[in-house]
Formats: C-alpha cells, sequence, structure tokens
C-alpha cells in the first residue's frame, strides 16, 4: 500500500512536469503515453480557463489568452478534476504576468469574471420576497440582520469597470473605460447569472449587510452615502433582484 501511494503521488507530479518522479517505476527514455495523458490535462485546464473568463478571452483574443492560460495551467494546476470553477488564482496572476502590463485593468475584468462564476455555482437557497417583509413592523425590520444570498456578488471599483465588462461582456466592438467609480452587483437566477451596475448608496446598504449591521444601521450608511437617492425604491429593486436569503 505505501508503494502504491508512493505511486500515484508521483503519477501527479509526473503529469505536472516533472518528469523524473515516475523514474523508480519507469525505463529511462520518454513515455509517450504520459505526455499525451498530460497534454490532455493541459488543455482541459486551458479549456476550462476559457469557459470560466470568457470575457477576458474576448479581449485579448483567443491566441493570446490560451497561451497566457497554459502558462498558469503549468505554474496553478487544478486541485482536483473538476474543473468548473477552476481559476480562483488567475486573476492576481494575470497581475504580475508581464505581457498584460498594456493592460492594466485585465486582471479586474479577470476577477469580475470570476465573481461570475462564484456566483453560478453558489449553494442554493431560499430568496427572501417582499412579502416576507410586508408582515414585519417597521420597528422590528429596521432590527433585522438581512442576509445576503449566496449566489450574490457584488465589488466596488475606482473606474467605470463595470461598465467595460458588461460592454465587453456583450460583445461590443467599442470599449471604453470611463473614470466613474462604479459597483458591479451579480445576481443568480435560475441557471445564470444577471449584473448591473449600482450606486453608492446600494453599495453602502449592501457592505452593512454583509458585515453584520441590522437593516436599519444599513439604511443609515446607504443615505450618507448618497443623501439623494430614492432609498426606498433601490432597497425594493434588491427585493426584487433577489439579493437577500429567506434567513429572518
Amino acid at each position: 500500500m505505501p508503494e502504491l501511494l508512493d505511486f500515484q503521488d508521483a503519477f501527479v507530479a509526473a503529469i505536472g512536469g516533472q518528469r523524473a518522479a515516475l523514474s523508480p517505476w519507469l525505463d529511462e527514455g520518454e513515455h509517450p503515453g504520459l505526455a499525451v495523458y498530460r497534454n490532455t490535462i493541459a488543455k482541459g485546464c486551458v479549456d476550462a480557463l476559457a469557459a470560466n473568463f470568457p470575457t477576458v478571452q474576448s479581449m485579448v483574443g483567443e491566441d493570446w489568452f490560451r497561451a497566457a492560460a497554459a502558462l498558469f495551467a503549468r505554474e496553478a494546476p487544478p486541485a482536483s478534476a473538476a474543473l468548473l470553477d477552476y481559476g480562483e488564482a488567475f486573476p492576481v496572476w494575470l497581475e504580475r504576468f508581464p505581457p498584460a502590463a498594456e493592460l492594466p485593468y485585465l486582471a479586474g475584468i479577470a476577477h469580475l469574471d470570476r465573481l461570475w462564476t462564484e456566483a453560478l455555482f453558489a449553494v442554493e437557497a431560499p430568496v427572501l420576497d417582499a412579502q416576507a417583509l410586508s408582515h414585519l413592523p417597521p420597528e422590528t425590520l429596521a432590527e433585522t440582520r438581512l442576509t445576503l444570498h449566496p449566489g450574490v456578488r457584488f465589488d466596488a471599483f475606482d473606474a467605470g469597470l463595470p461598465s467595460l465588462w458588461r460592454a465587453a461582456r456583450d460583445g461590443a466592438e467599442e470599449l471604453e473605460l470611463s473614470e466613474t467609480p462604479e459597483t458591479l452587483l451579480l445576481v443568480r437566477r435560475g441557471e445564470t447569472v444577471a449584473s448591473r451596475v449600482v450606486g453608492a448608496a446600494e453599495t453602502a446598504f449592501l457592505r452593512a449587510c454583509r458585515d453584520g449591521l441590522t437593516a436599519g444601521q444599513a439604511a443609515e450608511a446607504a443615505t450618507t452615502a448618497d443623501p439623494h437617492a430614492p432609498f426606498a425604491s433601490l432597497f425594493a429593486a434588491l427585493i426584487a433582484d433577489g439579493v437577500f436569503a429567506a434567513r429572518l
């Protein structure tokens, strides 16, 4: 049994490119079968990254993306055979990838692609609807802690990266990065993920809810962030989007 475990570990290492790992069990020389297997795994990793980061690929082109993805896969092979959500470290990797230096926003685009994937594969949970809140007295609602649904992701940026991401995702031919700060909200709906750009009030409210503050405290944070925002309608829109889980 110990030797079997040693062989399994060596096999995984050999697939990862450490050719000498299997030398105790194989004859010297090239091992075409192992190379074919390793190439198949590598292609699977690249294909998975292309599926999980489609916006990045659309902006840099297929050839550039697949070359970068192959390098990433060699440095950060998947931890398991399941590749549906492979690439968690890819956005950070792009930040230090020299050929991406001319596209400083690319890592941010990859990060948004990653958030989309996380929202899609998040665990199932019932959604909080307006009817559930309608029975609560205002003072009770103010003291309630709203829980973000597992299928929700959001992030704020100092520039208009969310709008750029959405435009690229929709296949727009002309892309422009604005200097206006934006927040992207992602909400899984069934088997897809909806996205929209939200303002400072919604961002503050979502952050407060994520941090465990009460609905009243979150509302105060929202009105402080943007005193002119129509908070009641913004809150209703978040409920309609299915942003919160039914955990009152």
